[in-house]
């Protein structure tokens, strides 16, 4: 078709784009609240041991392992849940729960449902899950 910009041969590789890009962008958060990178004075006074601390520890944990593609589909289906979870908690109970402009909500949501992709479509080639199958 003329449309056609992206020849869909590029698929497996924009999968793995979409992976790294999304998990750069997730991985800040945690590093926000534990390493201070970016700084974010809220996370200032950050306890392990609260919603935002387990959510942090998981953000780092997972957001790393899906960078690099290890694990992939086990670990964006926990994320999933994790942005369905906040998504929920922090933004729905402003109100306007379909209305994630309105709530601010709109970041876990893209990160819930790409994570949900992720946990069924895997790392694509550039993954450690991929060059481990290769072996």
């Amino acid at each position: 078709m003329a449309f056609d910009l992206l020849p869909a041969r590029f698929a497996p590789q924009l999968l793995s784009v979409l992976r790294i890009v999304t998990a750069f962008l997730f991985v800040q958060h945690g590093t926000a609240k534990y390493l201070g990178i970016p700084h974010v004075a809220m996370f200032d006074s950050l306890k392990v041991t609260s919603l935002s601390g387990v959510a942090g520890i998981l953000e780092l944990i997972g957001g790393t392992l899906l960078l690099i593609g290890l694990f992939t589909r086990p670990t964006a289906f926990v994320l999933s849940g994790l942005m369905a979870f906040a998504y929920f908690l922090a933004h729905a109970s402003r109100g306007m729960v379909l209305s994630p402009i309105g709530n601010g909500g709109e970041p876990a949501v893209l990160f819930c449902f790409i994570f949900l992709y992720l946990s069924a479509a895997g790392g694509g080639p550039w993954s450690v899950d991929a060059a481990r199958s290769r072996h």
